[in-house]
């Protein structure tokens, strides 16, 4: 019995009901793959849900505004993946009619989708004969083969692709690069493989050759860069002061409170010393801490934002253009990145018993 004939046989019995693999719908099925990248599907499944609520279709989509696509998306970060969405579904709208291609040459071409997507949308709705490489791919096909290439090398891409390519079930493209996704990501499971009940122990050279906390090999990337954030609760009256992050940075166009940031660690008393503190705030402004220094990890930074209570609003001094007075009530319908949007969940108590 051929490898694929195999793993197509174990998906049958084993593989997830996922709600998106009830379509061949590529609208739907593009919301979900952007959605899951990077994303756990446990994580990824409530926004799933919400935004085919909010957009049934690739012309809601298209026709929605960024800022209520950006609130929809709080909590799942890398938010550059919704923008290029509205991006992308505008190019259907204009390019294709309103029509979701489902070839891959045309699939690929739409912002923010790359030969993964592509090849996953494009054999999903239509059965294009193209293989997907995830991580999961990677994973099974490195450790039964017992390749140790790093998979995110220039040529470990290239063996890789090809390799999954020959080993793709043309006529069956669809139901196999899900069976290989799932195997991946229930099975040959990046830490604790389940290899004693594997349908391919008896094959696999990871495993007869004890490698399989070993493989797949990747390269290791570059050192992160820590960034050190200041926020500052100001609340006047019935309204909290919000500020939104310009571009070229991250976290683009999202909203967040006043924010200092410093090259190093500043305790509280440090921070009054800082020069930048002391133009925006009167020098015996009081304030209080909240809360301990929280690490938020990001592609190749590491913040680490400490958030303080500001106690008297008319401390502020030369306040900021993009710092601004918004009531409470609308603070829930403004864009927020993920560490403001989590810090507003926690102290929502606070807030109000301060307002």
């Amino acid at each position: 019995m051929s490898f694929a004939t195999k793993l197509m046989a174990w998906y049958q019995a084993n593989g997830r009901d996922l709600p998106w693999r009830n379509t061949k719908d590529p609208y739907v099925i593009w919301l979900s793959e952007i959605i899951l990248q990077q994303t756990r599907v446990e994580q990824g499944l409530p926004y799933f849900n919400r935004f085919l609520a909010a957009y049934p279709d690739v012309v809601a989509f298209a026709e929605a505004e960024e800022a209520d696509i950006l609130r929809l998306w709080q909590g799942l970060g890398y938010y550059s993946r919704a923008r290029n969405m509205h991006k992308a579904a505008k190019t259907v709208v204009a390019a294709f009619d309103g029509r979701f291609p489902v070839r891959y040459d045309e699939v690929i071409k739409l912002s923010g989708v790359g030969e993964y997507t592509a090849a996953a949308i494009a054999s999903f709705s239509s059965n294009e004969a193209k293989a997907v490489v995830d991580g999961n791919v990677y994973r099974v096909l490195s450790r039964y083969f017992g390749i140790d290439v790093p998979i995110n090398s220039s040529g470990g891409k290239k063996v890789f692709a090809t390799l999954a390519q020959e080993m793709l079930a043309v006529e069956q493209a669809a139901v196999y690069n899900q069976a290989i996704m799932d195997f991946g990501a229930m099975q040959c499971k990046p830490k604790g493989a389940l290899c004693e009940t594997c349908i391919f122990r008896l094959e696999c050279v990871a495993y007869r050759d004890a490698q399989v906390t070993t493989l797949p090999v990747k390269l290791k990337g570059k050192t992160s860069r820590n960034r050190y954030f200041h926020y500052f609760l100001i609340v006047k009256d019935d309204a909290i002061m919000m500020a939104q992050r310009g571009e070229g940075d991250v976290w683009t166009n999202l909203f967040e409170f006043p924010m200092l940031e410093s090259e190093g660690d500043l305790d509280l008393g440090d921070l009054y010393d800082n020069e930048l503190f002391g133009h925006y705030f009167e020098s015996d402004i009081a304030m209080r801490p909240i809360g301990q220094t929280i690490k938020h990890v990001l592609s190749h930074q590491n913040i680490y934002a400490r958030f303080y209570l500001v106690d008297s609003a008319s401390k502020v001094k030369n306040k900021k253009t993009e710092w601004n007075y918004y009531l409470l009530e609308k603070i829930d319908k403004l864009a927020k990145h993920k560490l403001i949007f989590a810090f507003l969940e926690k102290n929502r108590q606070l807030i109000n018993l301060k307002l």
